[in-house]
């Protein structure tokens, strides 16, 4: 019986059951009457005729779908109701109205053009209804004018930005977009101009085409642009009217080598749709378009995507769909999550509020405008979109300032009708070929089947040439001269026309020029600098009045604010300035005291006095300890000041015994040191270390000035003296003095030089004649000219001129062109590479004349270039009398202890009795008992060789005694 449940217990588990399972059924179907789902009605404006806004709807449909399969329990279902534009922006402001007002939708996703969203926007505004677009990119639209509109795109300023980049990248310095006469259009120009012009480019001309143009229209634009030096194009327009002017700009040959086209994003995603002679005409387009970051989510849709579109067009090739139509999907997705948060704010989940709030919209003799009332979850609904973030097939979701944030851009190339991905823009690291570093981009193809990128600027336009107009001027020939040069077989020569030929070889391209000489019919210049620099400003061409029309000037034209109001110059090719030139004298050896010069008078009181104070310490060093330094006053004073001064003239010999002395720690002896070495120099020798010490660093300090002195001396001497005869323009003027000068005077005029003072000369020849006389003989003080002229002048006359000083600032010679030539940037970047060479073509005859900047003269030595080694010197000396002064004062201690009570000594004659101390010998001292040795040596052997000689004296005469007969 343990094992089996007997039959009562079992029927009571067994009604539990079906009790529990009756309950909890009844639980789920009450739960179901109770729940109940919202309509939350959205408006959706689309051009139903076109391949975006098909794409477009069927995402959306599908971001429906997924999002209430994912979230089945929210309480809203987002109903989107839609609406056809027709492509037209009356019906798309009619269809937002009828929205509005009959459907009572809470929101608006549309519409899908910039144009037609400019209006529905107002509405949207006026009822505070949210307008959502997701392909209305144009700046024009933006929150800050139309608070309730959102764009979940990215803005057209955006995309400029990434273009601008891209041509600048090329290394284009100008471009010319072309754009249709819509809000989207004009919208996006501003921000690229802006973008491109930031770093000097240039937008020489806009091309602004009607949207309704027909074919000639374009054509007659595209051959006007044809003529222009340009051939960088960027394409902003809608895709119907880009389509139509890539193939009208094949047909006028524009889409070749040597061009450029860029098209704005769009185009290239309709690849699909697009007939054959359209695609061929955008093969070598440049793109860019926004990139997709691959996801899961991106994938999974993708294949959907696929199988959806193969069920519906199964005998279609595969299009995927743009980016617009992701950037759809992502909105219609934001808008599911923005309606519940709404919903779950306002916690009315049973009916929706009406967005019609007075009796006045019953009025049938209103307009529909007329009728239109506050949305009460308007601003709810638009904070909640705002406010929305998450990961969307698109990438990243998340709106800021009404719009999506920046994100990186995909370098599109067409070839051969697919879209080639050959980089990236992003803002960390502008155009790369890669998307999170610093790469070079894939090989792109350009118009043309061309690999090498276009130059951007066509100077062979219509087979015209640069009409180079050049100077003649009488003097300076070496810058520009008439003649025939057969080596360039051009009519004129000289330095300013190598260095434009030099700078235009250097150019990455070839620009065709001819130089015309600015002459009339007697071969004399036609008129001044100026008149032919407003020649170019003119660029007119009248034969009648005989103006000649000039694209460009080279010469010896000087840069000047006044000028530059009418035309751009290059960067300067020479030295920048004004100058003076003066004769100069030499003054080589005419003083007789010239030997005084090489030091200053500072520095010659300076030497004496340490001469003098290096004297007396070597006597208190030795006074006591040598016999030299002793006798009578007026021997010793003599003593100081010749042994002090013969130092200046053995220096060489003193340092070579010193140093023996200095080397030999044992008694020093005949053998070992030659002490007649010294004794050649002077009598005095010195026996004291601290004095050894003291005269060697003197004699070191005397070799060096001796040294200088005699190479100063020596320069003085042998080097050519050349002083100016002025210094300084202010002296000139105070004298009354002539000045010269060539050219313009104007500039002159600016340093209050007095008109009658000036004498104007045309060449070199005169310049020199001018200043030999002088003005006392009717010609000039100083000549007053530029920089080059002075230099190439002074080469020819070697030694005799020299430049004073820069006296005013000009900018040098320059190139000229017409006011925004494009050439202009790519001539002074050239010239700015070729300097070195430009410097050696224009002062190739100066390198047997010596450089000249002033006065070549030797400077007298000062004080301070030597007061180091005096302080050495002083300090040495200083030290030693401390010491000295130390070690007689111990040796001498019971002097000052002695108190004057006890022994009857006042101050004064204790410093007697040290003074007498001082002066007697030493006889402690090494020196005195050495010497004193020495003088008995020496007695002892002339005593021995005394009594030698008697010896043998007196041997011999024994000798001649023993002899004697």
């Amino acid at each position: 019986m343990g094992g089996v449940v007997s039959r009562p217990v079992f029927f009571f588990f067994f009604f539990c059951s079906l009790l529990l399972l009756a309950l909890s059924y009844g639980a789920m179907a009450d739960g179901k009457e109770n729940r109940t789902t919202l309509a939350f009605r959205v408006g959706v404006i689309l051009d139903n005729e076109t391949w975006v806004g098909n794409v477009s709807w069927a995402c959306m449909s599908m971001a429906m779908d997924d999002f209430y399969s994912t979230y089945p329990n929210y309480t809203t279902r987002v109903a989107l109701i839609g609406k056809d534009s027709n492509e037209d922006v009356v019906s798309a402001a009619s269809a937002a109205v009828q929205l509005l007002t009959n459907d009572k939708v809470q929101a608006i996703i549309g519409p899908q053009t910039s144009v037609q969203a400019k209006f529905v926007a107002e509405l949207g505004n006026k009822s505070q209804t949210p307008i959502i677009s997701f392909s209305a990119t144009s700046p024009f639209l933006a929150s800050s004018r139309t608070p309730y509109f959102v764009r979940t795109a990215l803005s057209d300023a955006s995309q400029a930005q990434a273009i601008a980049a891209l041509v600048r990248f090329f290394g284009w310095r100008q471009l010319i977009p072309i754009f249709e006469d819509t809000d989207y259009g004009t919208g996006m120009i501003p921000y690229l101009v802006d973008a491109f012009q930031a770093t000097d480019e240039r937008v020489p001309y806009r091309s602004m085409v009607p949207l309704m143009a027909n074919d000639d229209q374009i054509l007659r634009e595209l051959y006007s642009l044809k003529t222009m030096g340009t051939r960088v194009f960027v394409v902003h327009a809608s895709d119907a009217l880009t389509t139509r002017l890539l193939l009208k700009a094949r047909e006028a040959d524009m889409i070749q080598e040597g061009y450029a086209w860029i098209v704005t994003y769009g185009l290239t995603d309709r690849f699909g749709v697009l007939d054959a002679s359209a695609i061929d005409a955008m093969h070598g387009v440049l793109t860019v378009k926004p990139y997709v970051f691959g996801s899961v989510r991106h994938g999974n849709f993708s294949t959907r995507w696929s199988e959806r579109f193969r069920r519906d067009h199964p005998t279609a090739k595969l299009v995927q769909p743009s980016v617009y139509a992701l950037w759809a999907y992502d909105t219609a997705w934001a808008m599911a999550l923005a309606a519940e948060s709404v919903a779950l704010a306002s916690r009315t989940p049973s009916t929706p509020p009406s967005p019609y709030l007075n009796t006045a919209a019953n009025n049938s003799y209103l307009t529909e405008l007329e009728k239109l009332e506050f949305s009460p979850n308007g601003h709810r609904l638009l904070e909640s979109m705002q406010g929305v973030k998450f990961d969307g097939i698109s990438g990243k979701f998340e709106l800021k300032d009404g719009q999506l944030e920046l994100s990186p851009f995909e370098i599109i190339n067409v070839v051969g009708g697919a879209a080639k991905r050959v980089g990236f823009w992003t803002t960390e690291h502008g155009v790369s070929g890669d998307l999170n570093s610093k790469a070079n981009l894939e090989r792109v193809v350009w118009p043309g089947n061309a690999l090498a990128a276009p130059n951007g600027i066509d100077w062979e336009t219509g087979g015209k040439k640069l009409r180079i107009g050049v100077p003649l001027k009488k003097g300076f020939s070496e810058f520009v001269n008439r003649e025939w040069n057969p080596l360039t077989r051009r009519n004129v020569s000289g330095f300013c026309i190598e260095v434009f030929d030099l700078v235009m070889a250097s150019l990455p391209y070839d620009v065709p020029y001819e130089y015309i000489p600015y002459e009339d019919s007697n071969g004399e210049m036609k008129g001044s600098y100026n008149d032919l620099v407003y020649e170019v400003y003119l660029q007119t061409s009248n034969e009648e009045e005989g103006t000649q029309n000039f694209d460009a000037v080279v010469g010896d034209v000087t840069i000047t604010p006044n000028r530059s109001l009418y035309v751009d110059f290059s960067a300067p090719f020479t030295e920048v300035g004004m100058s003076m030139v003066v004769p100069v004298k030499d003054d080589r050896g005419r003083s007789a005291w010239i030997f005084l010069k090489p030091l200053t008078t500072e520095l010659w009181l300076a030497t004496g006095a340490f001469f003098i104070f290096t004297g007396l310490v070597v006597w208190v060093l030795e006074h006591r300890v040598n016999d030299s330094f002793r006798g009578p006053p007026l021997h010793q004073l003599g003593t100081i000041f010749y042994f002090s001064f013969s130092t200046l003239v053995f220096a060489h010999s003193y340092v070579r015994v010193l140093l023996i002395f200095l080397s030999v720690s044992a008694p020093v002896t005949q053998s070992s040191v030659d002490l007649t070495s010294l004794s050649c120099i002077t009598e005095e020798k010195v026996t004291s270390n601290l004095t050894r010490v003291v005269v060697i660093i003197w004699v070191f300090v005397v070799l060096i000035l001796t040294s200088s002195y005699t190479a100063s001396l020596t320069s003085m001497l042998t080097v050519q003296q050349l002083h100016p005869t002025v210094t300084n323009l202010h002296d000139l003027i105070r004298n009354g003095e002539y000045i010269g000068y060539m050219g313009d005077p104007s500039m002159l005029h600016l340093l209050n030089i007095d008109k009658s003072k000036l004498r104007r000369y045309e060449s070199p020849d005169e310049y020199d004649e001018a200043l030999s006389k002088g003005s006392a003989k009717g010609g000039v003080g100083a000549i007053i000219d530029e920089i080059p002229y002075i230099k190439v002048f002074i080469s020819k006359y070697c030694g005799k001129y020299t430049m004073v000083g820069n006296i005013y600032r000009t900018e040098g010679f320059g190139f000229v062109f017409h006011k925004g030539s494009p050439v202009v940037p790519y001539i002074s970047r050239a010239i700015l590479k070729v300097t070195a060479e430009i410097e050696k073509k224009l002062y190739r005859n100066r390198t047997t004349c010596p450089e000249q900047n002033g006065a070549a003269t030797s400077d007298s030595l000062t004080f301070n270039c030597f007061w180091g080694l005096f302080l050495i010197t002083g300090t040495t000396s200083v030290l030693a009398l401390f010491l000295f002064s130390a070690f007689f004062l111990y040796e001498h201690r019971h002097m000052l202890s002695t108190s004057t009570d006890s022994d009857g000594f006042s101050v004064w004659q204790r410093f007697v009795l040290m003074a007498k101390s001082f002066d007697r010998k030493d006889h402690s001292s090494y020196a005195l008992r050495r010497c004193c040795l020495k003088v008995e040596e020496m007695k002892a052997a002339h005593d021995h060789s005394g009594r030698s000689y008697a010896t043998s004296n007196s041997h011999s005469a024994s000798d001649l005694s023993s002899r004697s007969p």
